[in-house]
């Protein structure tokens, strides 16, 4: 059955859709021989697709995992400026798997991985809109610093949707807050309490489209059970 390349790299787990977008622009995939273009479509059944000269590997069954990402470790698969990597926290799970979105070098906490590209793509979806629940300790509280927080709908121009703001813990200028967000855009949590005077001391993601971190050990990770994938890919927060 015919299949965009983009979709069959990330099926046979070797990127992400968007990663492949990128392999395929700077010519690094081949179908039948000739050098493919995005938007092109082949059959894994009968086509000859190749990357960097070697064939599509085959299908194995996918790995989807939970890490508990502690400081100092980068969401990425090779950044020459990282001193770590989250993959080498997941090495020994016998596949190679990237993360699903990211959580910055200093952040701590949930972050799922896999060699799914179907999977990633299905929970970082934006019209998903389910949530990401953190956990900031922050200093510089004001007396309405929490509503100004949920009442910010932009960042440098950029458009978002308000947060949901918890205080679960306060005292004097210091807060451990509850926030909600959707989009997950870049550093959006710094930057929102930036914008607002507060400091962040300490940011840790504690559950995501409904599935929670729970006690797992720093550093450590385990396979996500089925009802976790089936809630994830559904895209749906579920009771």
């Amino acid at each position: 059955m015919l299949q965009r390349l983009q979709k069959l790299l990330s099926a046979a787990g070797l990127c992400s859709r968007r990663t492949a977008e990128m392999w395929i622009e700077a010519g690094r995939v081949t179908v039948n021989g000739r050098m493919a273009r995005v938007g092109d479509q082949a059959d894994p059944e009968t086509d000859d697709i190749q990357v960097d000269g070697r064939p599509l590997p085959v299908r194995q069954e996918p790995v989807y995992l939970m890490l508990n990402k502690p400081r100092g470790y980068a969401c990425s698969l090779a950044d020459p400026h990282a001193a770590h990597l989250v993959t080498e926290l997941v090495a020994d799970c016998g596949r190679r798997v990237y993360p699903v979105g990211r959580l910055d070098v200093e952040s701590q906490g949930l972050l799922f991985l896999t060699d799914d590209g179907d999977f990633a793509h299905a929970v970082l979806h934006p019209s998903h809109m389910v949530d990401k629940v953190y956990h900031v300790t922050v200093k510089g509280m004001g007396e309405d610093t929490a509503e100004r927080l949920a009442a910010i709908t932009d960042l440098d121009g950029e458009p978002v949707r308000p947060a949901k703001i918890r205080v679960l813990r306060r005292k004097d200028r210091k807060a451990l807050l509850e926030i909600t967000i959707h989009e997950g855009r870049k550093r959006q949590i710094r930057r929102m309490c930036a914008k607002v005077g507060l400091t962040v001391e300490k940011l840790f993601r504690v559950a995501e489209h409904g599935v929670l971190l729970g006690d797992l050990e720093e550093g450590a990770w385990r396979p996500l059970t089925e009802g976790e994938i089936r809630r994830l890919k559904s895209g749906k927060e579920q009771a």
